[in-house]
C-alpha cells in the first residue's frame, strides 16, 4: 500500500472528504487509475456531499423536479494512483450563484495531491429543461461565503 497510512491534512470548514479504494476496474492496461475514473470519484464525492446535507438526488428529481447537472469541468492530473490505493476526495463549494455551484475537488493519497478539479453544476428544472434557482433548503446548509 502506498503512503495511505499517513494522516490526512486538515480540511477547511465546509469541506467534505470521501474515502475511496482503487479497484482493478478503475485502472488501465498500465496499472494506473484510468483518467475517467477520477471524474467518477469526484461525482461520488459530490453526491455524498449533497447526501450529507440531507438531500438525495433521486428525491430532488421526484419531489422537487430539480437535478444538478455538470456544466463545466477542469482537471489537472498531477500524479498517478494505483490499484489498491486508498484515496481521499475532498469537496468544497467555492462559488454559489442563483442556479449554479462551483466546487473545488482534490484527490489525495495520504498528503500527496494526485488530481485537482473545478466542477460547476447547474440546477435544472427537469420538467422544463431550464435552469432553476437552487432551493433555499440547500443553500441554508452551506457554510458562509468568505
Amino acid at each position: 500500500m502506498h503512503a495511505s497510512a499517513l494522516p490526512t491534512p486538515p480540511r477547511p470548514t465546509g469541506c467534505r472528504a470521501l474515502s475511496i479504494r482503487v479497484y482493478y476496474e478503475d485502472t488501465d492496461a498500465a496499472g494506473v487509475v484510468y483518467y475517467a475514473s477520477y471524474w467518477r470519484f469526484c461525482e461520488r464525492a459530490r453526491t455524498e456531499w449533497l447526501r450529507e446535507r440531507g438531500f438525495d438526488q433521486q428525491a430532488l428529481i421526484d419531489d422537487s423536479g430539480i437535478a444538478f447537472v455538470v456544466r463545466t469541468v477542469h482537471g489537472d492530473y498531477l500524479k498517478p494512483a494505483r490499484l489498491d490505493d486508498v484515496l481521499s476526495v475532498t469537496t468544497r463549494v467555492d462559488t454559489l450563484r442563483r442556479a449554479s455551484l462551483s466546487f473545488t475537488q482534490q484527490i489525495c493519497r495520504g498528503q500527496e495531491l494526485l488530481f485537482a478539479a473545478t466542477v460547476t453544476v447547474a440546477c435544472l428544472d427537469t420538467r422544463r429543461g431550464r435552469p432553476a434557482a437552487i432551493p433555499a433548503t440547500i443553500i441554508e446548509t452551506l457554510p458562509p461565503q468568505s
